[in-house]
């Protein structure tokens, strides 16, 4: 609330001066009047109570125009009424005007007398500036705020749709790591102590980290790493697992677990009934871009059975590139030659960086 009336006070004092500044320019301009020798023709009236009041019926038009006839008429499409609204306005500022003349400026020898036809002749034009000036204040202060507020639904429905695609991904990645504690368990391996230690390296990651917006890099590979290893704890020498990590600066910020659904994907589907299955992951950082390699091989002979959660890890991370880094990722997925691939080109954050 405090920011929300801190900017209606800047607003008002805004138009204040812009009143005074157009108001006083006659008066600030009147030497100039002089020297050019057209200020006996187009000197300024002299600055009394008589000239604030015509100028406040003018300022009076501009926001009744404004902020009553154009959102009644012109937004509801009722320009006949607009019309005869402007016409009422008319008479009612010609109106006011006789009053001024009549009865505020003093009378003297040298007063001439009020006539309808010099005042349509010498306000008219005007009239229909402050109308056209009003109305096109109007209709871009409503364009504007509605793109504002188009912007802040799209930014709230980003949040809800990135709390909601996070939600996913951890009981994904729960899934598999339980599956893979239970198929040690069966087999009364001694790799289910370090793999449950892992696990909890996992969980505090999961628990502590993936909330925020962003993390550095170097907690994300660190991350990356431990799944890889508790995978390996897993399949032993039944899968050939190579992996080169090359990073040049750890500080670099990244979303929290964007990287790890395709390494899930590569185990999910590289594994099982394919001949001599290998994985490969190879990350580089060069700059801020970042290129993540993940390969797998797979067999087009083999028909893989289908669970409700398959796909939802690449699913979401696809996802969240796109309302992320709209402008600055690339990423190509090919299946061919019995292999698997997916190479991700990402811009990375600055890390002084700390919004969306």
């Amino acid at each position: 609330m405090k920011v929300s009336y801190h900017s209606k006070w800047i607003t008002f004092l805004l138009h204040v001066t812009v009143w005074i500044v157009i108001f006083s320019l006659p008066y600030l301009l009147r030497h100039s009047y002089e020297n050019s020798g057209v200020g006996r023709f187009h000197s300024p009236p002299p600055l009394n109570a008589a000239s604030i009041l015509i100028n406040l019926t003018w300022v009076g038009l501009f926001y009744l125009n404004s902020e009553l006839w154009v959102p009644w008429f012109i937004n509801r499409r009722k320009y006949l009424y607009y019309g005869i609204s402007q016409l009422i306005a008319f008479l009612a500022v010609m109106g006011i005007h006789w009053l001024i003349f009549t009865y505020i400026i003093p009378a003297d020898a040298h007063k001439p007398n009020f006539r309808a036809v010099v005042f349509i002749d010498f306000n008219l034009a005007l009239f229909l500036l402050v109308v056209a000036a009003s109305t096109a204040y109007r209709l871009i202060s409503e364009k504007i705020r509605l793109e504002n507020l188009e912007k802040e639904k799209q930014k709230e429905n980003m949040k809800t749709e990135l709390s909601f695609l996070r939600s996913q991904i951890s009981p994904h990645f729960m899934f598999n790591v339980l599956n893979n504690i239970v198929a040690l368990a069966r087999l009364k391996s001694d790799k289910l102590e370090p793999t449950i230690f892992k696990l909890s390296s996992l969980m505090r990651y999961m628990l502590y980290e993936s909330d925020e917006r962003r993390v550095p890099l170097g907690k994300e590979i660190e991350y990356l790493k431990s799944y890889i290893d508790l995978q390996q704890l897993r399949f032993g020498q039944k899968v050939t697992i190579y992996q080169e990590i090359s990073i040049t600066d750890e500080l670099a910020e990244i979303e929290p677990m964007l990287l790890i659904p395709f390494v899930e994907n590569a185990f999910k589907h590289g594994t099982g009934y394919i001949q001599q299955p290998r994985i490969e992951i190879i990350l580089a950082q060069k700059a801020d871009l970042l290129t993540f390699t993940v390969r797998n091989k797979f067999s087009e002979a083999v028909d893989e059975p289908k669970d409700h959660t398959s796909g939802i890890g690449l699913a979401n991370v696809e996802r969240r590139l796109t309302l992320l880094y709209p402008k600055a990722h690339k990423l190509h997925i090919t299946r061919a030659e019995g292999w698997f691939t997916i190479i991700l080109q990402l811009k990375l954050h600055d890390v002084t960086m700390h919004s969306y």
